[in-house]
């Protein structure tokens, strides 16, 4: 049994302990073959259209060869609607030199509107966003309730909060509103979630490590430099800030009791797992254990990792998480939660059990398959074929890029990977049965998944350290139907952020709510999706907004965006077509 100081514990996982395990068992010695998928067909298809779009973003992480810790956790990405022109648009978060280095050309984050047709054009200039930054998280809402979509960026040094005019353009008011935070945090997740039911949106700031220049350091492997990780520097709190209502925020942190939990928080997303009416919220911690914080409704936050069975794994262990969703995989109408995880340690699917308590199902369901040898990142509980069952997309990469000078076992670029829900509490790795899109190797972060061409299922958005993007178009065959839900609050925050929409419709009943921010420090999905098989109505749609109002729309029309602005009564409720979208 080889003893290893707490320390150095993270260090050597990371660089896979290459020297003694490849021997260990055929199991840890052995990648995965991307084409060793179970053998069940699959009618999810994606198309690589990176080349189509005109999107020619490449990542920067600023790596000059120091091996700066902060280099391994970027980036997220997000897909939302910046222009209220009904097409989903995309921002492609950026880093920036480190240390000494400089350059005459600093990078920026980049966003790119959709023009349709599979073709974007960089908005980042006209838009005001090409302020240089360092950022890693990023969350999307209407935080001022003035009808459009405004972002926060958690970076590496000061956060930038950017506020929509409504024309095109943006303002950053980051200082100015009381979120900018420090300069010494590295960023991690991030969400708006209303805390309090008041009817504006709160801001949660995750933060990963403290870190400055003076005690960075790395390790060597068989003489092979290597990043080190969090327990190598001071585990902080995160930040939870509470919206003033006039444009400013206050920090509410430790009075919150958000502030007294110190972790390496890396993914965040904020969901009402137990049903009681207000929004909690789940951290995936690196190296320690993740966090659940439970909302007393009226602000006030109790953590309850470890309680609620969602802190560690099965075995106990604490794991790297990275990044983090959550949705209903078994259709029981209580959102789980899906962590992914560092190399060696699969990826974990918490079932809801009911009652506040999770289970770890991971080996039961499948969901973890195959994925040992994988650093894996974004991920999305999301119905890719809308056959009415939430499937799992896992973006891949290992974060050393030299692994394979001393381990085997391992590489740099890898697929991501497609686990297909049956229907029957099981999932089947279809990665290599689902088209081109899927033999991309490359060392992947963010993943955002949204309908992009307005056609009715989802596609796929991908940030590459280090590298252009991958834009996966969803070519499943349109077997089935579907229903996309949009909500407009009027006494609750605008975008419903926080709402809990249930589709019924005969034998199937679809349970989601409204998120801003999630899997690996992204934002992606206010438009919700539903997927219908085969059935060919809705018999109703059910709209809980936080503070406790509900909407029931019945008999809505099919492949359709259904729009449901908060009433008294199911009045305000509208449907369009995916043809009457800009597409």
């Amino acid at each position: 049994m080889w003893i290893i100081p707490r320390n150095l514990r993270h260090s050597v996982r990371r660089a896979c302990w290459a020297a003694f395990l490849t021997g260990l068992s055929p199991c840890l010695a052995a990648p995965p073959s991307a084409s060793a998928s179970a053998a069940t067909d699959s009618p999810i298809r994606f198309t690589d259209v990176t080349r189509q779009t005109g999107i020619d973003f490449v990542h920067t992480d600023g790596s000059s060869g120091q091996r700066y810790i902060v280099e391994t956790v970027s980036a997220g990405i997000a897909t939302f609607d910046y222009d209220n022109d009904g097409l989903t648009d995309i921002l492609f978060l950026n880093g920036a030199p480190l240390g000494q280095a400089t350059t005459n050309t600093p990078s920026t984050c980049r966003l790119y509107r959709n023009e349709g047709g599979w073709r974007f054009t960089d908005v980042t200039q006209r838009a005001g966003l090409a302020i240089p930054c360092y950022a890693l998280g990023v969350a999307v809402a209407d935080y001022d309730n003035d009808g459009d979509a405004d972002l926060f960026l958690d970076n590496f040094g000061p956060n930038l909060l950017f506020r929509n005019r409504g024309d095109g353009t943006f303002e950053e008011v980051a200082a100015a509103a009381g979120v900018a935070g420090t300069a010494t945090h590295v960023g991690a997740g991030t969400v708006f979630l209303d805390m309090d039911g008041d009817g504006d949106l709160d801001l949660y700031v995750g933060h990963y490590i403290g870190l400055t220049f003076a005690r960075h350091h790395i390790v060597r492997f068989n003489g092979h430099p290597a990043y080190v990780g969090p327990l190598n520097y001071p585990t902080t709190a995160s930040c939870l800030y509470r919206n003033n209502g006039d444009g400013t925020f206050t920090d509410v942190s430790v009075a919150s009791g958000i502030g007294t939990h110190e972790g390496a928080a890396m993914g965040v997303v904020a969901a009402d797992f137990d049903g009681d009416g207000d929004t909690d919220i789940f951290v995936g911690n690196d190296e320690t254990g993740n966090f659940l914080f439970v909302n007393d409704g009226r602000g006030r936050f109790q953590e309850s990792g470890l309680l609620r069975g969602v802190g560690y794994d099965a075995a106990g262990r604490a794991h790297g998480t990275m990044g983090v969703d959550c949705g209903d995989f078994d259709n029981d109408g209580q959102l789980d939660f899906y962590a992914t995880s560092f190399q060696r340690e699969a990826p974990v699917l918490y079932r809801n059990r009911g009652k506040g308590l999770f289970e770890d199902v991971t080996a039961m369901t499948g969901a973890g398959a195959r994925m040992a040898a994988l650093v894996t990142w974004g991920c999305g509980i999301v119905d890719l074929d809308n056959d009415g069952h939430r499937d799992l997309f896992i973006a891949a990469g290992h974060l050393q890029d030299n692994v394979e000078l001393y381990d085997s076992s391992t590489t740099y670029h890898q697929r991501n990977r497609v686990l297909r829900n049956l229907g029957n509490g099981k999932f089947a790795d279809v990665t290599a049965q689902s088209g081109d899109g899927m033999r991309v190797e490359l060392s992947s972060r963010g993943a955002a998944f949204d309908d992009l061409d307005n056609d009715g299922d989802l596609d796929v958005v991908i940030l590459n350290s280090r590298r252009e993007p991958t834009v996966l178009r969803n070519d499943t065959p349109p077997a089935h139907r579907w229903l996309q839900v949009r909500l407009r609050g009027t006494t609750t925050n605008r975008d419903g952020v926080g709402a809990r929409v249930i589709v019924r419709a005969g034998d199937l009943t679809l349970t989601d709510e409204v998120h801003s921010g999630r899997s690996y420090q992204s934002h992606f999905g206010t438009r919700l999706q539903f997927g219908l098989g085969p059935r060919d109505r809705v018999d109703e749609v059910e709209v809980r907004w936080i503070g406790g109002g509900t909407n029931r729309i019945r008999n809505p029309e099919i492949n359709r965006v259904l729009t449901v602005t908060e009433a008294p009564n199911s009045e305000g409720a509208t449907a369009a077509p995916a043809s009457a979208l800009k597409n």
